[in-house]
This record gives C-alpha cells, sequence and structure tokens, in this order.
C-alpha cells in the first residue's frame, strides 16, 4: 500500500476528514473531531499510527515486527504500524479497526449520523 492509497481508505469511512493540526506534513484522519489515523505520507518507510484495543495491540506487537507501540501516543492504545511490511489487507483492517473503535466512542446521535448503530 502505498500513501495515496492509505490517504483514499481513510478518507473512504462515513464522515472521515483529513486535517493538519501538527504542520503541513502529518496528515490526521478524523471521525466525529476524534483522530482514528495519522500518518506523515511523505516519510520514508511509510507509517501510520491507528488505535487498538490494549490486549490486540500486545498481541499484534508480538505478532508482527512491524507493529510497535505508537509513537507520540498513549501506548497503551496505540500503533505505530510500518505499512509496506505488512501485507495490504492486514493494513486496511487495522485501518479499519481504528476507525470502529473510534466511532463506538463517539455519542449516540454522532454515530447515528454516519449510519453506525
Amino acid at each position: 500500500m502505498r500513501a495515496a492509497e492509505l490517504r483514499s481508505f481513510c478518507l473512504g469511512f462515513n464522515g472521515s476528514v483529513e486535517e493538519f493540526p501538527f504542520g503541513d506534513m502529518v496528515s490526521v484522519f478524523k471521525v466525529g473531531g476524534k483522530i482514528f489515523a495519522l500518518s506523515w505520507l511523505e516519510g520514508e518507510p511509510l507509517r501510520v499510527n491507528l488505535k487498538c484495543e490494549p490486549e490486540n495491540a500486545l498481541r499484534l506487537r508480538a505478532d508482527h515486527p512491524a507493529i510497535v507501540p505508537g509513537y507520540h501516543m498513549n501506548k497503551r492504545h496505540w500503533n505505530t504500524v510500518t505499512v509496506g511490511e505488512l501485507p495490504s489487507r492486514l493494513v486496511r483492517e487495522l485501518v479499519e479497526d481504528s476507525y470502529d473503535l473510534v466511532v463506538a466512542g463517539l455519542p449516540r446521535a454522532v454515530r447515528l449520523s454516519l449510519d453506525r448503530p
């Protein structure tokens, strides 16, 4: 997966937006005002920070050397994923899981506006 594909995939979710609160280089993808993915899309190698359930985060880190505790994030809830070292399918699943986890924590009215229960 390349940077343009990652960006397009993140923006494909209902209600997702891209913002640049940390400068022009760092893309922050949000839903309902909450971050679900953060990446320096020009970085080599391409990495993305993704939210994850704590137990799952530990398992993923143990299973995949390309997944480490979230850089500049709460290490319990965030992973940094080196995109090119993992299958694209797994990266997509991790992004979707991050999005779903953030949406689940949003107020009910916001979730319903996103067509999510």
